[in-house]
């Protein structure tokens, strides 16, 4: 499999609830399986995009298969929406402003 840019293996809900259940630390794949309403092959195909785009890293325990949160790709998305940042502070400024306006 070719690797993933981190957006792209963001854009997919399933892979972004993955990566929110490994914030509290490695998980084994069955139990991440568990938690969805597929089956642990489509699991196991999220994981293998989140792995070649580098957000994750498996560890083989055993049998088991423990996958680590590796967060320093998101610095990218995090570079990205810095710009955007200015914008919505600006637009949520006005809108407490209006709201002022509206109940002095």
């Amino acid at each position: 499999m070719a690797v993933v840019d981190v957006f792209s293996a963001l854009s997919n809900p399933v892979r972004r609830r993955l990566l929110e259940a490994l914030r509290d630390g490695p998980r084994a794949a069955g139990d991440l399986a568990g938690e969805f309403e597929l089956s642990r092959p489509a699991v196991s195909e999220h994981l293998a995009v989140l792995r070649n785009a580098r957000l994750v890293r498996e560890e083989p325990r055993g049998r088991h298969r423990y996958y680590h949160l590796e967060a320093a790709p998101l610095a990218e998305v995090g570079e990205w929406l810095h710009p955007f940042e200015h914008y919505w502070r600006t637009r949520m400024r006005a809108l407490s402003d209006l709201i002022d306006e509206e109940n002095p």
